[in-house]
């Protein structure tokens, strides 16, 4: 299977590297700074709070020539709109591994319903300069596996080839047969959680303060409670009836963790903060929340 890697960022880079390393014929694509360091320096990373910087010699291209099997597609969710023009004159199947709760119907009518699958990259990480700095457990083990799915409620062949392709190569992907729902409800709870953080200053500020806490919980509940769909994976109904005090410790507890720390929740940049306003923006547009 030949790969085009769409984005170049932390989960871009990482996803390439794998990919790469595993023996795959996979170019990554880049423009400007960043694809000037891929070229001289190849994709660094660097696990945790380690010194040590890996360099993985990824081909990297700056335009897309068409010829590929499949294109994984990591930008974030407002950048979307931007690529799909270029990704409708490439040929094969195109995985958005995104944040992204309009559903597929946006995605397909510009480079074709036939072509499109959804998917949610679960790894984490920071960009410290040109270095990738990741947890390990985040990416490569059984524990938070990336799904993937059909925008229809379904299997397929060619599902079960990219997610059997990911997995050779020590990627933990799964088949989530409720993709579209999976990331609306991942939205829903995403929005609250990001825009508290930006606005508190970073996780661990947010647990400081319970109502803050309090009134992120409530966000969620108001947009689980609006969603189309029931939530997918179902676990997240959990947070629509279990008692508000024990959620809110639990929350608290969550954010002053090495996972909340080190995820990148933390980031309150400019592209974080458009980010979540356009996710904010389709969570509105599939619900009755205004």
């Amino acid at each position: 299977m030949k790969l085009l890697v769409y984005g170049a960022g932390v989960l871009g880079s990482l996803f390439a590297a794998r990919l790469h390393e595993a023996g795959h014929e996979v170019a990554l694509l880049a423009r400007g700074r960043r694809l000037a360091a891929l070229r001289r320096d190849g994709v660094q990373l660097a696990e945790a709070e380690s010194p040590d910087v890996r360099r993985v010699p990824v081909p990297v291209v700056e335009h897309s020539a068409g010829g590929y099997d499949l294109t994984a597609v990591f930008v974030r969710t407002h950048q979307v709109e931007a690529v799909l023009e270029s990704l409708a004159g490439l040929e094969g199947d195109v995985l958005f591994l995104h944040n992204w709760a309009a559903g597929p119907e946006p995605l397909g009518s510009v480079i074709g319903h036939e072509r499109v699958l959804l998917g949610f990259g679960t790894a984490a990480g920071t960009m410290e300069g040109d270095v990738v700095r990741y947890r390990a457990t985040n990416f490569m083990t059984r524990r938070v596996a990336m799904p993937i799915g059909e925008p229809e409620a379904r299997s397929s062949p060619r599902l079960e080839r990219i997610v059997r392709t990911f997995r050779t190569t020590g990627i933990n992907a799964r088949t989530e047969p409720k993709m579209d729902a999976w990331l609306k409800t991942h939205a829903a709870f995403e929005v609250p959680l990001g825009q508290a953080v930006h606005t508190a200053g970073g996780p661990v500020a947010l647990a400081e303060d319970p109502d803050a806490v309090r009134g992120m919980l409530r966000l969620m509940r108001q947009n689980l409670a609006a969603m189309p769909t029931p939530p997918a994976p179902g676990g997240f109904a959990a947070l629509r009836i279990l008692p508000e005090g024990v959620l809110v410790a639990a929350l608290r507890r969550f954010l002053r963790s090495p996972t909340a720390v080190h995820s990148g929740l933390g980031n309150v940049s400019p592209a974080t903060a458009a980010e979540l306003a356009r996710l904010a923006e389709q969570i509105r547009a599939c619900t009755k929340v205004q």
